[in-house]
């Protein structure tokens, strides 16, 4: 995968709604193996340079705390499923937002991976900020697997959120 350039209107995620809430999925293709990406979501220290801050136990039954740099969710985490180097699924709690289940699948293709994560329980009148929220996430990811820095979080968040107010709008 190639970052994408400021001002591209690339969209990863699809938006959906079930039982009430929203569920954003988001599928990528990435230049490396799936050993080294399951790596970039399960390492601290690698975790720390495109993702945030963890503190605690990343392994299943592990509870863990966090911050996201780019969207500046702090809360608590649990990892329910570990299924390494193909599958985790993190509740996340956060005192202002919603729980919530995040869904990592990793899919080897040949010297690439693809990556599917689904963000399930996102309120349905928050949809498209999450949706462009968590596409900012994986095109961190994707700068720092390609060598280089996060984006500025802020201006491409505002560059992806039109494109998720359509999808969004089509929900109803």
């Amino acid at each position: 995968m190639t970052p994408n350039p400021t001002g591209s209107t690339r969209v990863l995620g699809t938006l959906r709604a079930a039982d009430g809430t929203g569920i954003v999925r988001l599928e990528d293709r990435f230049d490396t193996d799936i050993d080294d990406l399951w790596s970039a979501f399960t390492d601290p220290d690698r975790l720390a340079r495109w993702l945030g801050k963890v503190d605690g136990d990343l392994r299943e039954g592990g509870e863990f705390r966090a911050h996201w740099f780019a969207s500046g969710w702090e809360g608590t985490c649990r990892v329910e499923t570990c299924e390494p180097p193909r599958r985790a699924v993190v509740r996340t709690s956060s005192p202002e937002q919603p729980d919530g289940v995040v869904e990592v699948t990793l899919t080897a293709d040949g010297h690439q991976t693809v990556l599917v994560i689904e963000d399930r329980g996102v309120p349905l009148e928050d949809i498209a900020a999450y949706g462009a929220g968590d596409q900012v996430h994986v095109e961190d990811l994707a700068a720092y697997l390609a060598g280089g820095e996060p984006c500025d979080a802020r201006t491409r968040w505002q560059e992806l959120f039109p494109a998720y107010q359509e999808q969004a709008a089509a929900l109803d």
